[in-house]
């Protein structure tokens, strides 16, 4: 079990939602049900809710070996990588085995992020590089981030992201090796690099929308969460009505305009 996200930063949690990834061997095993396995399996992660005590908190769940690849070089998005190259703790593993998998995994997120934001970066000092990886990522979801936000991100806690930035930059040298001046060479040529960053930003939104409708099916007050997420990233007010909450699939299909029309999704 992973935390991470804004509230690692944050003293007051009021208003607030807690973030998890809860990392399991194998689907099948992890569910009762089938279908939430397949689920799972064709369009990961599953995301669901829970309460108590006035807290809020959303789990993803994604197996091992998905885990491990959305953090590798192989990923199909690039969320998981920007999520996990930030700060996150293991707060809980079945044994030392499964930590020690974890950890491997999420030490792939880092190098693999500045790996592909080196060939289009616009600074050469490990925050810029950090910076500019956070702006290009926040592009490829459904959300409207304030400008400067990645600015704000990597000066929360400037020192880890200079020091962490300065090894996975070593890393990547020293898998690339080092050109004559000393510099790293690119994973691909900048113009490339940007056509590939536009891509992988139109997945990532349209693989958001596919997420957030299916999640309107997996979990009680899915179609609640997809409001609050709209709400929250692009300050409209949507109120759910009776019927979207008895045809919740319905209900993700209806707000898909709203998405569009505010600019979220592009």
């Amino acid at each position: 079990m992973l935390f991470y996200g804004s509230c690692l930063r944050e003293k007051q949690l009021e208003g607030l939602m807690l973030d998890f990834y809860l990392i399991v061997s194998d689907y099948r095993a992890a569910y009762d049900k089938r279908w939430l396995a397949a689920a799972n399996r064709l369009v990961p992660p599953n995301v669901f809710l829970f309460e108590k005590d006035g807290l809020a908190a959303k789990y993803a769940v994604l197996s091992e070996a998905d885990f491990r690849r959305e953090c590798s070089s192989h990923a199909f998005t690039v969320s998981t990588a920007a999520r996990f190259a930030q700060p996150s703790r293991l707060v809980w593993f079945a044994d030392q085995s499964a930590a020690e998998r974890a950890i491997e995994a999420i030490t792939q997120a880092g190098p693999t992020l500045l790996d592909w934001t080196l060939p289009v970066a616009v600074g050469g000092s490990p925050e810029e590089v950090w910076q500019r990886a956070f702006q290009l990522t926040f592009g490829a979801e459904i959300r409207a981030e304030r400008a400067g936000r990645s600015e704000l991100l990597v000066a929360a806690d400037p020192q880890r992201y200079y020091q962490f930035g300065l090894r996975a930059l070593q890393a990547i040298a020293e898998k690339r090796g080092v050109g004559p001046n000393g510099e790293v060479p690119l994973m691909m040529r900048p113009d490339r690099a940007e056509r590939w960053w536009r891509k992988m930003q139109r997945r990532g939104k349209w693989y958001s929308v596919l997420r957030l409708a299916k999640a309107s099916a997996t979990f009680t007050g899915g179609v609640d969460y997809i409001a609050w997420k709209i709400n929250r990233h692009a300050g409209t007010q949507i109120q759910i009505k009776p019927w979207q909450r008895r045809w919740p699939l319905l209900a993700a299909i209806s707000l898909l305009p709203r998405l569009l029309k505010s600019g979220a999704v592009r």
